[in-house]
């Protein structure tokens, strides 16, 4: 059974950094197409971060040069590295990932992906 837990969220002041962590079983996340998304309240939900099988990363244009997805295969865990933090980067924060290991094209769209993590929440204050 698919599983994806997100912790490391928190409230953090404009310019600090936070990590999370998304950590899966079930599966092996070196497998999958992964990523990383937002949702403000009253906002739709949209894709932050992408991680390919190859390790080949894409970002949203408004994270570009501050944040930073990688994965721990031995750990089975991906993480978001979040610096310089703004207040519009306030939201709770999914993990999630894709159908299956075909699916491995750049892709922040949320309907690509299938499988989601309950979100960790994120606050920057200004």
């Amino acid at each position: 059974q698919v599983q994806l837990v997100e912790s490391g969220g928190g409230s953090v002041q404009a310019g600090g950094s936070l990590r999370l962590s998304c950590a899966a079983s079930g599966y092996a996340v070196s497998n999958y197409y992964m990523g990383w998304f937002h949702q403000a309240p009253g906002k739709e939900r949209e894709g932050v971060a992408g991680i390919a099988r190859s390790g080949m990363t894409i970002y949203a244009d408004s994270v570009k040069g501050r944040f930073t997805i990688s994965r721990d295969n031995a750990k089975n865990t991906l993480y978001l590295q979040m610096n310089n933090l703004k207040p519009e980067d306030t939201a709770m924060y999914y993990c999630a990932r894709r159908q299956g290991p075909l699916w491995d094209g750049p892709s922040l769209a949320v309907g690509d992906y299938n499988y989601w993590g309950q979100g960790t929440q994120v606050t920057v204050s200004s």
